[in-house]
């Protein structure tokens, strides 16, 4: 077996992604993570033995410094990065860098750009559309004025998209710096129920406010909780409300520490298989029925952002027929 300077054993030890150093085709170290990714007993074995992805082996084998990325490598379809470079005495470190978290995130981009795009194109391919048709001229005045009813629809669904990108851009900007203020529950709730009255009102349903005027403080951002009741409200009115008389229940409780909040509605309910996906950007249960109710498909994403900024807990209940219950805790500061 080669033997190792100690110094070097212990640089090489001290990473903490995989890593092997390699002499001679052989491979004279291996640190922990790299023996429990590549095998117990890939130290003094030749590196063919340790490394079996192809491509891999064929960029170690041609011994210049560099990186490539590869798949394959211990959990079958996991990514790494792997970097070679010369170290003393004509040895070489290997370092395998896991990409399976950036992959990810990458992945979460192009999709949430592909579905923004998606949801934008919508509305402003109907308002070309009807501009259009309007341009043309030789309509009759009230298809006119129908055609410019909808392009005014449109444009104001988009502008609701776009303020809801700005407003969850602007939250997970802050997501890391505490809440600055002590805020009063019971007066975010109020002004949060004035805000959707009107459309409580088109939708003929009755919201039931269940809260104590005293009730401790939490620290927290006031615009954001404002909007965070706000939007559970709004999804309640939107989605909740099948039947004329429907009511909403809003409630705001203090106990063991912590102020719940709890929005409940007896809308058709959402089917168990969609529960944990409906906190994600644009997902929605049902495309069509979204779109005509007027909602943006952000309106739960913003929720859970707000929530893990204020170092909340957010859960969902809901059962097919009888209706849906969010459920908001948040600690009180002492």
């Amino acid at each position: 077996m080669v033997q190792v300077n100690p110094l070097l054993r212990r640089l090489v030890d001290a990473l903490d992604e995989p890593a092997l150093m390699i002499e001679c085709g052989m491979v004279s170290v291996a640190n922990p993570p790299a023996r429990e990714l590549l095998g117990r007993t890939i130290e003094g074995s030749d590196i063919r033995i340790a490394i079996r992805q192809p491509r891999a082996l064929e960029f170690v084998l041609a011994g210049r410094p560099g990186e490539v990325e590869v798949s394959g490598l211990g959990d079958l379809g996991r990514p790494w990065r792997l970097s070679l470079q010369s170290i003393a005495d004509g040895a070489q470190l290997l370092r395998l860098t896991d990409r399976s978290t950036a992959q990810a995130s990458e992945k979460m981009r192009v999709d949430f750009v592909a579905n923004a795009s998606h949801e934008l194109r919508t509305p402003l391919t109907a308002v070309l559309g009807y501009a259009e048709s309007i341009e043309d001229g030789d309509l009759d005045p009230q298809l006119a004025a129908n055609f410019a009813a909808t392009i005014k629809s449109e444009a104001k669904r988009m502008l609701r998209i776009i303020d809801d990108l700005m407003g969850l851009s602007r939250i997970e900007a802050d997501r890391f710096i505490a809440p600055p203020d002590k805020v009063a529950l019971p007066e975010v709730i109020r002004s949060a129920l004035e805000n959707v009255r009107p459309l409580a009102h088109d939708r003929d349903c009755e919201i039931r406010a269940e809260f104590q005027d005293e009730m401790p403080s939490i620290r927290g951002d006031y615009p954001q909780l404002v909007q965070l009741v706000d939007n559970l409200l709004s999804n309640a009115l939107r989605y909740g409300c099948r039947d004329s008389g429907n009511a909403i229940r809003v409630s705001a409780v203090a106990e063991n520490g912590s102020i719940r909040i709890a929005v409940a509605d007896q809308g058709p309910g959402i089917a168990r298989e969609h529960l944990p996906f409906i906190t994600r950007r644009f997902y929605r249960v049902d495309p069509a029925r979204s779109r005509d109710s007027g909602g943006t498909g952000l309106g739960l994403a913003i929720v859970k952002h707000i929530v893990e900024r204020h170092r909340g807990m957010l859960s969902i209940e809901s059962r097919v027929g009888k209706g849906t219950t969010v459920t908001v805790t948040l600690p009180i500061d002492g």
